[in-house]
């Protein structure tokens, strides 16, 4: 599945939802999904700066040439969103991830429903995950 066909899955399935609150709640579902993070990368090397709980997140490249992210949160609601970011970019090459514009963040009203530090620690976790497609990507070539 491609990132955006990805990211219209998450859409449609936000959608059923009209208010806030439920979506909150299906965040907190999301996080049981998430590939956890192997407890020697829960350090500092691997926290998010800038969020306000605590979000670690690692990348490797695979033999494949496509990148696999596990990743962890000492807050629940901030685990759904990382789960949602680990889904949508999880097992693309470098450039996808690196290239993608994660629109799916807008339209399921995700940024405007964030308290602003939650909102800068969703964008400090999306920069950490382009930032190490980045990296892999100058590493190819």
């Amino acid at each position: 599945m491609t990132i955006n066909e990805t990211q219209d899955r998450i859409i449609e399935e936000f959608s059923v939802f009209d208010e806030w609150l439920d979506r909150y709640n299906y965040l907190i579902e999301l996080s049981p999904e998430l590939p956890g993070i192997a407890p020697e990368h829960k350090t500092d090397q691997y926290v998010i700066k800038g969020c306000q709980s605590r979000v670690w997140v690692d990348a490797r490249l695979g033999d494949d040439g496509k990148m696999y992210f596990t990743a962890d949160s000492d807050a629940i609601i901030t685990k759904g969103i990382i789960a949602l970011l680990v889904r949508v970019l999880d097992g693309h090459t470098p450039e996808e991830v690196r290239d993608a514009d994660l629109y799916f963040i807008d339209r399921i009203g995700l940024a405007q429903n964030l308290s602003p530090t939650r909102a800068n620690g969703l964008l400090a976790m999306i920069r950490q995950m382009k930032l190490f497609a980045t990296a892999y990507a100058a590493m190819k070539k």
